[in-house]
């Protein structure tokens, strides 16, 4: 299986790239936990179909220490009791930040005021920065049909 376009053959598509892992710089460099970085990616790829991603994902955090557990209960978190509660806020405005066209109004009050309970407007920030981020990310894998499987740990450092 080939993508529709190569990512990172194209001009146009590898500027733009080179971007966006900047500013994903920024949000690995804060104060957001490394571990919830990776679930909020590894959720928003689940809810988009973005297989590059969720491989991606799953990969490093495996290779950062995440058990197999936690990583295959991601999609299941709000049955799963392996996740912490500030952990579980992270991952509630994951997905009503990733599924905005579903809701009317977009995130909630509530999941914002949870997310706040336990994060600082640092951390805020970076959540916020990291959903769109990774969101962007997706739509670009999912749009050319990127296929996955193949990812290997530090592919793109």
């Amino acid at each position: 299986m080939d993508a529709r376009l190569n990512l990172f053959g194209n001009p146009v598509v590898a500027k733009f790239l080179k971007h966006i892992v900047s500013a994903g710089k920024v949000v690995s460099g804060s104060g957001l936990p490394a571990a919830t970085q990776e679930l909020v990616k590894i959720r928003a790829s689940q809810i988009n179909g973005c297989g590059f991603c969720t491989d991606m994902h799953t990969k490093e955090a495996a290779h950062a220490g995440e058990t197999a557990v936690r990583l295959n209960l991601v999609a299941a978190w709000r049955e799963a009791t392996v996740f912490t509660e500030a952990e579980r806020a992270a991952l509630e405005l994951t997905e009503q930040g990733t599924r905005i066209a579903d809701a009317a109004g977009g995130v909630t009050d509530a999941a914002w005021a949870n997310a706040a309970k336990h994060y600082d407007e640092e951390q805020l920030g970076a959540l916020v920065s990291l959903i769109a981020l990774i969101n962007a990310f997706n739509r670009a894998n999912v749009i050319v049909g990127q296929p996955a499987g193949d990812y290997r740990v530090g592919q793109f450092a």
